[in-house]
């Protein structure tokens, strides 16, 4: 697919100013959705068109129905577990009804494909199999999984039904410059802002949890691979749909205690961290295999996490002035 207009939704966040800047490289017209409640208007790439806007908003859905786009790739998200624990209506009015609202809209405007940001290691929830596949279970423990994996059956729908082109790409824990420290989802983020602030860094519960961390340039190669991908051809659920899953982690499981330990000696710092409570709805072990996007869109091998991790605090370290 040759997409020269494209919509990316929460292109002034982490991955999706990250997606923004290589979609715009590439040559094509970049129009960013975001609301700024968690995006920097200074991600945005110069070339591409900023509307501040909420993906629920009626003007949202006139701005996708309108643009005249060929690729709708849809990053915007409550990502918080913990929101969507205690407020499982609010966090499905973001990532359920304003989907549904964007997807409405792609179908009156005439968009040939979209690209949706899933999540590897809440849909699966608790894997019997490390690193999971994308034919596992789907099990999500947290109303975030459970509203992530609603939408994937959603673009089925519209797929099978309506001729929309659709690929969900479950991200395994992105990490990477320009990530957001003051969120729960960016644990990496977290620590590197705390390791140079010389504040405390906190983990929940013991700390042997694992998760997937692959790099957001991972997640960009992943993105402009499923953009120009022939969807009829690699279509993975159902017959003739043009729809398709792909993990896209390393397969790699690494504790948050590692973790912790990795980045400050990335940084050079000695500081232990401190421990907390565990975290409602929090999985124990999550792995996510990216043999199939490799195979199928020949999609490069992950960025080690070595190589990953001193990308990453060195960006932070700069940012911090030190």
């Amino acid at each position: 697919m040759n997409a020269t207009r494209i919509c990316i939704t929460g292109g002034a966040g982490f991955i999706g100013s990250h997606l923004a800047d290589a979609f715009t490289e590439g040559g094509a017209r970049v129009t960013v959705i975001d609301d700024l409640s968690t995006g920097r208007e200074e991600n945005v790439p110069a070339a591409a068109r900023l509307h501040r806007l909420d993906v629920r908003s009626p003007e949202a859905a006139e701005l996708v129905a309108g643009g005249g786009f060929d690729l709708l790739v849809h990053e915007a998200a409550q990502v918080d577990i913990r929101t969507s624990v205690a407020d499982p209506g609010a966090d499905a009015s973001v990532n359920v009804v304003g989907s549904l609202n964007l997807l409405e809209a792609a179908c009156r405007g005439g968009v040939r494909r979209v690209l949706f940001a899933s999540t590897g290691g809440a849909v699966y929830g608790e894997q019997q199999a490390h690193p999971a596949g994308e034919d596992h279970p789907t099990r999500p423990i947290s109303p975030y999984g459970v509203a992530k994996l609603a939408v994937e059956r959603y673009l089925y729908y519209y797929a099978a039904q309506r001729g929309l082109e659709a690929v969900a790409l479950r991200y395994a824990n992105v990490y990477g410059e320009r990530q957001n420290p003051h969120g729960e989802a960016g644990v990496v983020a977290i620590f590197l802002d705390r390791l140079l602030a010389g504040r405390d860094a906190t983990i929940h519960g013991d700390g042997l949890q694992t998760r997937d961390y692959v790099h957001v340039s991972d997640v960009v190669r992943a993105n402009l691979a499923a953009a120009g991908a022939d969807l009829p051809g690699l279509a993975s659920v159902g017959a003739g749909v043009p729809f398709a899953i792909f993990n896209v982690g390393t397969g790699v499981e690494t504790s948050v205690v590692e973790l912790y330990r990795r980045l400050a000696r990335a940084l050079g710092i000695e500081r232990e961290a401190v421990h907390d409570a565990a975290k409602p709805g929090e999985q124990r072990r999550s792995s996510i295999s990216s043999a199939r996007i490799q195979r199928e869109l020949g999609v490069p091998p992950p960025l080690p996490l070595d190589a990953g991790f001193e990308r990453t605090a060195t960006w932070f370290r700069e940012r911090a002035g030190g």
